[in-house]
Parts: structure tokens; sequence; C-alpha cells
């Protein structure tokens, strides 16, 4: 999806010394109309958690016949994008001919390299009835090598992606291995990311990375002597082994990996170079980037000029 902010607004942070847990990162609400973003990453006090650089939870949200998501073309360059749903269906379109359907438990890896431009809208058919939307979207760099390599879309469908139940928690590996379970999704980097679902009670031994954190989607969890609500994500210690115990019905998403350095972000233009980044924004500005087939009426301006 298209960063709505040029500079986003950031949240203050906790600042914790209780062993495994870091810091504890509050979202910031973005209300987009009647859809609700909680935007954690990129955050003043912490850019990025391994190659992660973005996160947002989308929704939930519920929308009445007629009205729905319909983000208009934009550009990417230099970074992964994923998206991830919990619930309702969303429409990608993109400028090297993909036209995929992302429907819950689905996976979508949007590799754009060099540049690339994609909408993200909802199908008449699902437009026309009350509907509802949930899920993650998040920004991987790349690393600078692979930053500039040739664009390119992957779907995985639900039955794609490796589940497992340990102690009684499921578990589903998107990205990554864990659990000596091994995703089939394309990495440039170690990634993980996971998502977990807990009932009041229960425990689970999280995987150890370079680089972690821990999400609450819903629910509430304890991790030693931290308690981390809902809509927050607590970032870990590496090198310590941790376990998080679900005080209710819980569902977690884990992310984590090799941090791969700074990156300059200025709207959805991110690059580990300055001047490739201010590049892009002028070939945007210029409309030269290529069009989406069967979307390529409209566009989200530069937000310097959409004022």
């Amino acid at each position: 999806m298209s960063n709505q902010n040029q500079t986003a607004e950031i949240p203050c942070d906790i600042m914790l010394g209780c062993g495994a847990v870091k810091q504890l990162i509050q979202p910031k609400d973005k209300d987009l109309g009647g859809f609700c973003v909680r935007r954690t990453l990129p955050n003043q006090a912490l850019k990025s958690i391994g190659p992660f650089i973005f996160f947002d939870h989308m929704g939930p949200a519920t929308f009445p016949a007629g009205q729905g998501i319909d983000v208009r073309p934009h550009p990417h360059i230099n970074i992964a994008t994923v998206t991830y749903l919990f619930d309702g269906e969303i429409l990608h379109r993109d400028s090297i001919g993909s036209k995929q359907t992302i429907r819950p438990s689905d996976l979508n890896l949007m590799v754009t390299g060099s540049g690339m431009v994609h909408s993200e809208r909802e199908s008449q058919d699902v437009k026309n009835r009350p509907h509802s939307v949930h899920g993650l979207q998040l920004w991987l760099a790349l690393p600078e090598k692979d930053e500039e390599t040739q664009p390119a879309f992957y779907h995985y469908q639900a039955s794609d992606l490796p589940t497992i139940e340990v102690n009684g928690v499921a578990i589903r590996v998107m990205i990554g291995e864990a659990y000596g379970l091994i995703s089939p999704v394309k990495t440039f980097s170690p990634t993980l990311y996971i998502e977990a679902q807990l009932k009041a009670g229960q425990s689970l031994e999280l995987p150890n990375v370079n680089e972690r954190g821990v999400y609450v989607v819903s629910g509430e969890v304890n991790l030693r002597d931290t308690s981390v609500p809902e809509h927050t994500m607590v970032v870990l210690e590496s090198a310590e082994h941790v376990t998080i115990e679900a005080k209710k019905d819980t569902q977690i998403a884990l992310i984590g990996g090799d941090n791969l350095g700074k990156r300059y972000i200025d709207w959805n233009f991110v690059s580990s170079k300055k001047d490739r980044v201010e590049l892009a924004k002028q070939q945007w500005i210029n409309r030269e980037f290529p069009l989406i087939e069967g979307d390529s009426d409209e566009f989200i301006p530069y937000p310097a000029l959409a004022k």
C-alpha cells in the first residue's frame, strides 16, 4: 500500500531494561476514511527490525456496500513488499502485468527492484456487498546487490505456507525457517516472519534470530515481567531464549532477521543510496514509471505536488 505520510507521525516508545525486552513500540493510528492503519515501523527510535523497514496493521475495517479499499497506482523501488490478510480480499495489479486477488492466509510478495507501480483495490463483486478487511503490510529492505533486481511478483496460497502446532499453539511460517518448517517464500537475506495463535494460558518459546520483534495483533501476552497489550510491538534482545504466555486468546506476528543497514525513505521510495531516491522521485513526477495495464487512468501524485 502507499505510504500516505511523507513524514509519518511518530509515537513515543518505552525503553525497557528487563533482560530479553529492549523496547515497547506503540503504533500511530491513522484513519484513512473509515480504514484504520497502525504504523509501527519506521519509528523515531527504531528504523527497522532485521530487514523489515515498514510495518502496517490495517483494520479490522468494515465497509458498507459501495465502499472499500481503493488505492490508486503508486510506485516503489529497491524493496520487497509483503501483504498478508486475516480477513477480506484485495485485488493487486502491477506494471509487470500481474493481476492477483489475495485472500485470508495467502501471501503476496512484490519485489520492486529497479522500479514498479501497483494498485490495491477490490473487485466490484466485493464492493457490491458489505465486507471487511484485516491484515498486515510490510516492506523489506533488499541487500544492496539486489536493490536494482528485475521487478517480480509472487503469490503464495494459504496451502503453500507451512503450519504446525507446538504444544497446542497454531503456527504458520510465512517467511524463513522456524520450528522445523521452511517457507517457500523467496528471500534475499536471512528473514523470519511467522504468525501464531495462542489460547488463554498457552505459552510459546520464540525462535531466535539476530533481530526480532513480536507484534500483538489481538489479545495480550506476558513476557517475563513485561505485559504486552494488543496493538503493541515488543522488540527483543538477540541470543535470548524467550517464552511468551497468552493472558487471553491472542494472535501474534513475529518478524526479524539480519539488519541490512541504513535506508533512505521518501514517501514510497526506499534505497540505500540517497541519490537513487531523488532520481525515483523525479521520475514519478515526470510520469516516467511504467503503467499498469487496465489501471492506468489514475495515479497518486508525489505528496508535495498534491497539496
